[in-house]
Order: C-alpha cells, then structure tokens, then sequence
C-alpha cells in the first residue's frame, strides 16, 4: 500500500510534483532521465543518512540554511533542474523527515515516467510493471531475494537484470532497478502495481484490475474499457490476469471495489445456499 503523508507533506509534495511536470512539459527525455537519476540518488543518500535528512527537514531551520547546505553537499554532483527541484524539496514543510525521502523518490519516479510519456512507451511500462507484479505475487521467494538487504544492492539488481534484461523498456527496468536498490521495508510485488498505476495515472487514467479464465480479444478489451469508464465516470486503464480457476466470467478489481462475475464465485454461492 502506497506510503499515507500527512497535511503538510501532502501539499508539499503537490507543489513539487506540480514545479516538476511544469518543466517535463518542454523538457527532452534525456534531460528527465538524468533528472530522475539525480534525484534517486538524493533518495538513497536520505534514506542511509538519518541526521542529514534530519537537518534538512527541520521546519525549525531557516528555508534558506536548508537549501544552503543541501546546495553546499550536492551543488557539484546535480544537474541544474536537479538540484533547482532538491532545493525546493528541502525548503519546504514536512511532517515527518521521512517524508522528504518519500517525496524525492516520488518526484524520482514521475521523471522517468514522463521520460517514457516522451518517447511513447507509457502503455508499455504500465503493463511490464504490473506483470511483474504478478509474477513475484506467484513467486514470493523471489521476491525476499530481491529485497533481502542482507544481500548486496548490486548483486540484488544483477539479479533483477538477469530476470528482466532486454525483456522490458528502458523506464521499466531503471524503476524496478531502484526499487530493488532501496525497498524500504516494501514488498516489490505491490511496489511494482503501485508503479503501474502511477504510470496509468499520468495519462489521466484509473486502473481496473481484470481477471479471466481466457485471454480476451481486443474488441472485448475495448467493450470492458468503455462499459468500466462510464461506469466509474473517469478513463479506465486495463490490467489483465488470466486465472483458468474461474472456469468463466470476469472478476474486475477497482480500487477497494471488487465485480465478482466469475463462474467459481456463482458456483460457490449456490452451495453456500444449499441446506446442510
């Protein structure tokens, strides 16, 4: 489940999210990708660094003392628009000093995102991610083994990159890559859902979790994305799992809102209704 900020943090990370697609409007994807490079690496620094992360988002500390030494550690490290966007972070309010790593690595993942929104692979990160979701769900020994910080960072993500390679774009694997680098105590496969719908998000869309005993043509995808969108009022975006233990049916998952349609579900209700 997706980390819950407080008021400030809140407003905080929407103003920088808001300061951050502004330029990825008219930026190149190679400008965003080291964005989002830059600004994953402040994320790992934070993250292993409490006392600075401390200091850094100490609301009793001057704004100005803040970006200051952050400029002062960093300056020669950023690109510009890097540290510019890090500057802000830490000169803004944040409920908690944890929050402010939650909040790079946030703006961190929306670079890359807007990097594959630039060059056209969007719908195609969103459906890598959630596949691999799905797979670690399936297999959760490798799942532990991905996010065993008992192991090395690199020997973790030479792992990853065994599992993925050339499988996957080039923004699915950077995003998996730091998840597995930094995983905070999260389990990778709901990371990797939660990153899916980030990517569903940044085309304005929600996302509808669809399991099915058979694949579906392209004209019933299109059918269930158009009943779904007037259903719930707002585009939907498809994210489909075949389960030939349904025997038949749709099982559809938005949200916390789950349309059981299945032929196992109806069969497991007639024999609840059955007298004993």
């Amino acid at each position: 489940m997706a980390e819950v900020l407080q008021a400030a943090s809140r407003e905080s990370l929407a103003s920088a999210t808001a300061r951050l697609d502004a330029y990825a409007d008219s930026a190149a994807a190679a400008d965003l990708r080291r964005l989002g490079d830059d600004l994953f690496s402040v994320t790992r620094l934070l993250d292993g660094e409490r006392s600075l992360r401390r200091l850094l988002a100490d609301p009793s500390s001057p704004e100005e003392a803040r970006a200051g030494l952050l400029e002062r550690l960093l300056g020669q490290q950023l690109s510009a628009q890097a540290l510019d966007i890090a500057k802000a972070l830490v000169a803004a309010r944040w409920s908690r000093p944890g929050d402010l790593v939650t909040a790079f690595e946030s703006l961190a993942r929306q670079a890359l995102l807007a990097v594959a929104e630039k060059d056209g692979s969007l719908d195609d990160v969103e459906d890598e991610l959630f596949r691999f979701g799905r797979v670690l769900d399936r297999e959760p020994e490798l799942a532990t083994l991905l996010t065993d910080t008992g192991r090395p960072a690199d020997g973790r993500v030479a792992l990853l990159d065994q599992l993925v390679g050339s499988k996957v774009s080039p923004v699915t694997a950077a995003l998996l890559q730091e998840s597995v680098r930094l995983p905070r105590g999260r389990h990778l496969d709901v990371v990797s859902e939660e990153l899916a719908e980030l990517a569903a998000a940044r085309r304005d869309r929600s996302v509808a979790r669809v399991t099915t005993p058979v694949a579906l043509t392209p004209e019933q995808e299109q059918k269930l994305t158009d009943s779904l969108t007037r259903l719930y009022g707002r585009p939907m975006s498809l994210q489909i799992e075949l389960d030939p233990s349904l025997l038949g049916g749709l099982v559809v998952r938005v949200g916390g809102e789950v349309i059981d349609g299945s032929v196992a579900s109806k069969l497991a209700a007639a024999r609840r209704a059955l007298p004993r």
